[in-house]
């Protein structure tokens, strides 16, 4: 976030990692619970948290997206390399 004209900008949010985003969420939080800007700032800001609250949402739901996937192919790899898998085989 930088301050021109009186005004916050704030950083596009593909130009943002995980933890960046997560930061400002925080600080974001932080800035609404004083309470201390007009209801204009105060929305933008509202709004900003809104964005980083989904962003970093999305980013988790794909990370879990990947860790169970990696995790399937693991069990995939586990249960083909393991003896007594194959239906040939009496039980």
């Amino acid at each position: 976030m930088s301050d021109s004209d009186n005004k916050q900008t704030f950083r596009p949010l593909e130009e943002l990692s995980y933890e960046q985003a997560r930061d400002e969420l925080v600080e974001v939080v932080k800035i609404l619970e004083l309470g201390q800007m007009s209801l204009d700032e105060s929305l933008r800001f509202w709004e900003r948290g809104e964005e980083l609250a989904a962003y970093c949402e999305r980013y988790l739901d794909g990370a879990s997206e990947r860790v169970e996937a990696a995790l399937q192919n693991r069990r995939d790899d586990d249960g083909a390399d393991s003896p007594g898998n194959s239906s040939d085989e009496p039980e």
